[in-house]
């Protein structure tokens, strides 16, 4: 192969390129125009649509712009009517209004000659009254005020005899009728309330599953148990009684947390010493709160309100205290309710009597405990949470504290002891109900000329038996009050004590 055979391959495959490129080239503005048309096409449709939705929306605002300017003209022209006629009643109104006028400054005018008649006629009536004062005092020969003061005193002699009469009959019929009265309310108020029995022990049983759960109670050398007395503050017995655990304290809201921390801990299972710290943290809160919601349940339940915070926390924790064995809240609800029904019946506010009942024995639950009787501590606390003056004074002198200054007071006092001196109310240990037995029979027996003493029905009663030669029937009477008195001044006792005192002659002889 020549040169020239190599250029003109070349040539050819040039002239080939060439070719190609101008064929490429002008396909492709042929098909470039043919998309350019067909994209005209479409932006020519697209606009033909948008303008008809453009048209529509405009149809449609229009129709609602007209809508609402009829609206609007139908509402104007009714507004127009109403004016129209408010209008027209206005000045009805006026003219009414101004022939009132006319008709009063007639009356006025007719008011004001009859008020100068009448001016005459009391000048007339006066000139009269002086002229027949004259005369009277002409006869009489005594002056007007010599004569009112002899008026005066003697209806004043007279008053004082009526008054005098009167204030006797009353005080006989009052002796008469007083206690029957007195017992028909009482009997009426126990009648109305149902009473419950509560009794609070120093000891609570916690049930187990298996003796197996006693071990680890306890613990390796005791700790776990070490750690859980430490924390609550309560003794825990771990002895041969099948599957149970005593808890032992005096204090109800201890025990109540120990239990509940023990049954946490057994569901848990996992006992040792720092989760142990952990549960009875969280369930000295959850007592505390349930203390407070105790507190605003009884206040609900007994419809009191605007109890202050602290006052209903102090209710919820009468829950976990005890007096004699009754449990606390119990007593001061049916005190409560004792209250209220016997405010009824005698007439009273039966809301300031339930309140003051409910309160009445609050001195018994503060957490300082200062050394106050706990009626002068509870009138203290419900003074410094802002109680009515009559509702502190019943809390303090329902023990005869200090001195009864409205007729609330004694209507706590008197249910106070209906509350706790009914059958089953409250318990003594054994030890201190035989000691106060024989104390009252001992002290019965100091006394000359008594022969025998006895205390029945659980010391409500004390029966005296004296000599008849010793102590004449004249003395039997001063002896039953001198008893009473002396008990009263120096023991202590539930409710109240009845002495009877018998003296009896006896006549022996014998047929053979």
């Amino acid at each position: 192969m020549n040169v020239w055979t190599i250029i003109a391959i070349l040539i050819a495959f040039i002239a080939g390129g060439l070719l190609t490129w101008f064929v490429t080239g002008v396909l492709l503005k042929s098909r470039r125009e043919k998309i350019l048309l067909e994209a005209e096409k479409e932006t020519e449709v697209m606009k033909k649509n948008k303008m008809l939705e453009v048209k529509e929306k405009f149809i449609q605002l229009k129709a609602e712009l007209e809508k609402q300017v009829t609206f609007r003209s139908a509402k104007i022209q009714s507004t127009e009517a109403k004016l129209k006629q408010r209008e027209t009643v206005f000045i009805q109104r006026q003219e009414d209004l101004q022939r009132k006028n006319a008709e009063v400054d007639a009356v006025k005018e007719n008011l004001s000659a009859q008020l100068v008649l009448i001016e005459k006629k009391q000048q007339d009536l006066e000139k009269t009254r002086l002229r027949e004062m004259e005369q009277l005092e002409t006869i009489s020969g005594l002056s007007v005020k010599e004569a009112k003061d002899r008026l005066v005193e003697s209806l004043k002699d007279e008053a004082k005899m009526n008054a005098a009469s009167y204030i006797s009959d009353i005080m006989e019929e009052a002796k008469m009728t007083a206690n029957m009265e007195a017992k028909k309310v009482v009997v009426a108020t126990i009648q109305r309330i149902a009473t419950e029995t509560a009794i609070e022990n120093s000891i609570t049983v916690f049930p187990i599953e298996s003796d197996e759960m006693k071990g680890r109670i306890i613990g390796r050398e005791g700790r776990n148990i070490r750690a859980l007395e430490s924390a609550t503050g309560i003794e825990i017995i771990v002895d041969d009684t099948p599957e149970a655990i005593v808890l032992s304290g005096f204090d109800p809201v201890r025990r109540e947390v120990a239990r509940l921390a023990l049954h946490q801990l057994v569901q848990d299972g996992r006992i040792h010493p720092a989760r142990i710290e952990e549960v009875v943290g969280k369930v000295r809160k959850q007592v505390e709160d349930e203390i407070i919601e105790t507190g605003k349940r009884t206040a609900i339940d007994l419809g009191i309100h605007g109890l202050h915070p602290e006052l209903i926390r102090m209710v919820g924790k009468m829950k976990y205290r005890s007096s004699y064995g009754q449990n606390l809240l119990q007593h001061a609800r049916e005190t409560a309710n004792l209250c209220a029904t016997m405010a009824s019946e005698l007439g009273l506010n039966p809301k300031h009597a339930r309140r003051a009942g409910l309160l009445h024995d609050i001195g018994k639950v503060p957490d300082d405990e200062p050394e106050l009787p706990h009626a002068i501590l509870g009138m203290k606390i419900c003074e410094k949470f802002k109680e009515k003056p009559e509702i502190c004074n019943a809390v303090g002198a329902h023990h005869d504290e200090i001195e009864m200054q409205t007729k609330i007071a004694p209507i706590v006092q008197v249910c106070d002891a209906i509350s706790g001196a009914r059958p089953g109310a409250r318990r003594e240990i054994v030890e201190a109900y035989i000691k106060r037995l024989n104390d009252l029979e001992q002290l019965a027996m100091s006394y000359p000329g008594v022969i025998n003493t006895y205390a029945i029905q659980a010391g409500r009663e004390l029966r005296v038996i004296v000599g008849a030669d010793k102590i004449s029937d004249k003395d039997v009477e001063s002896l039953s009050n001198e008893i009473a008195k002396k008990i009263q001044d120096e023991m202590t006792y539930p409710g109240q004590v009845k002495i009877t005192v018998i003296r009896e002659t006896r006549a022996i002889s014998y047929a053979k």
